[in-house]
């Protein structure tokens, strides 16, 4: 795209630039006149600098300015441009920040990917990690990033931790919980759970050591993010997965479903009957309170098929659950000394309490056998569908 295109869709898409900025005189003045090249839609959020910022600031009276009077952290700065954009009608907001590492010529990479897009989407800039003078830390901390999002979304990204992003500002969320670093994770997540597009698109990366200065303190702000991810991951395992599994559900057909979200999804006839296998074994093992963890977490890591497993582990949903205390302490029986005869007891947890070691045992038996029939009707039913579909 020649510069007056990309001028024009900025106007054209009510694109605004939002610069976050906090102590980076050295920079920000680079920063801005390089966006001005392209746009006067520029909205500048001063989160309580202390240097020559404001100094700066002053010399482009073409520019909207949010002086905020204390620092408050780069999530709270962008949530407020954020606001400010929507209430001068700007429906895309590309971020860059203004330590000097991102290129504004770059703004045209995001504009030409978004009008590629048929829907909305929020891009974010691909840096390459691997070249010369890119810290460990930053790397390896964007290796981490990108697999919590892949857990917690499903979306596969190789950088997710870039603040060069577009946003669309009628689609992310209206309410936020983080106010710091961690925020840039929160958004991509929770705009993806609403099942917006987040894609990367390539841009450059200059980390120089002289003029950049970071706010990032890897202590505390790596603990809050950890503790963010243990939040999401929670809510993905708990809420996300069994939602998105009842609204394909509810959108088609029994037999749709089971044949476009189950029979061809991906993997093999062997992993599928492997995802079964492992869901019913867990589903039926002594691990109550962990099955939905656990279920989720094994599959990922066994890269199996994650609605398979989920479906599988919920063999012992309530109304089956006596009758597999029940299975479990009969099989368990032979394997324990003692008075073992459960039959004249009422079938609760208490009566598994007094019987814990015939009841486990029992258990992994029985979930042990019952997962390998399971896997093995499973394959052989799949192989049979495939073979009349051929």
């Amino acid at each position: 795209m020649t510069r007056s295109e990309v001028q024009n869709a900025i106007s054209e898409k009510k694109i605004c630039i939002l610069i976050p900025t906090y102590n980076n005189h050295k920079t920000l003045k680079r920063v801005i006149d390089g966006v001005l090249e392209y746009t006067q839609n520029i909205i500048v959020v001063n989160d309580g600098s202390t240097d020559s910022t404001s100094e700066i600031l002053k010399n482009y009276p073409q520019i909207s300015v949010l002086h905020l009077p204390e620092n408050k952290g780069k999530g709270n700065g962008l949530k407020l441009g954020f606001r400010k954009a929507k209430e001068l009608g700007f429906d895309f907001a590309v971020t860059i920040d203004s330590d000097g590492q991102h290129y504004p010529d770059d703004i045209p990479v995001f504009v030409e990917a978004l009008q590629e897009e048929k829907e909305d989407v929020l891009l974010i800039g691909n840096r390459n990690m691997s070249q010369d003078g890119i810290p460990k830390k930053s790397s390896f901390g964007n290796r981490f990033s990108n697999f919590w999002f892949w857990f917690e979304t499903g979306i596969k990204l190789e950088d997710t931790q870039s603040g060069y992003r577009l946003y669309p500002l009628h689609k992310i969320p209206k309410r936020y919980y983080t106010p710091k670093f961690e925020f840039e994770i929160e958004i991509i997540v929770r705009t993806a759970w609403r099942h917006i597009p987040v894609k990367n698109v390539p841009i450059k990366v200059l980390y120089d050591p002289a003029e950049r200065v970071s706010h990032f303190r890897p202590f505390r702000d790596f603990t809050r993010i950890s503790i963010l991810n243990t939040i999401l991951v929670t809510i993905t395992l708990v809420y996300i997965i069994p939602r998105n599994f009842i609204t394909n559900f509810r959108k088609k057909s029994f037999r749709k479903f089971i044949k476009e979200d189950v029979l061809e999804s991906d993997g093999s006839n062997r992993t599928k009957a492997f995802s079964v296998a492992l869901g019913v074994f867990i589903g039926l093992s002594p691990v109550w309170g962990f099955q939905t963890f656990l279920t989720i977490s094994l599959a990922v890591l066994f890269k199996l098929n994650k609605i398979l497993t989920f479906v599988s582990s919920n063999i012992s949903f309530p109304p089956f659950i006596p009758f597999i205390i029940a299975a479990s302490l009969f099989i368990g029986a032979p394997f324990v000394e003692g008075e073992t005869n459960f039959l004249s007891h009422e079938l609760n947890f208490e009566l598994v309490k007094n019987h814990l070691l015939q009841y486990i045992i029992g258990s992994l038996i029985l979930a042990t056998t019952v997962s390998a029939v399971s896997g093995i009707v499973t394959f052989l039913f799949l192989n049979k569908v495939n073979a009349e579909n051929n």
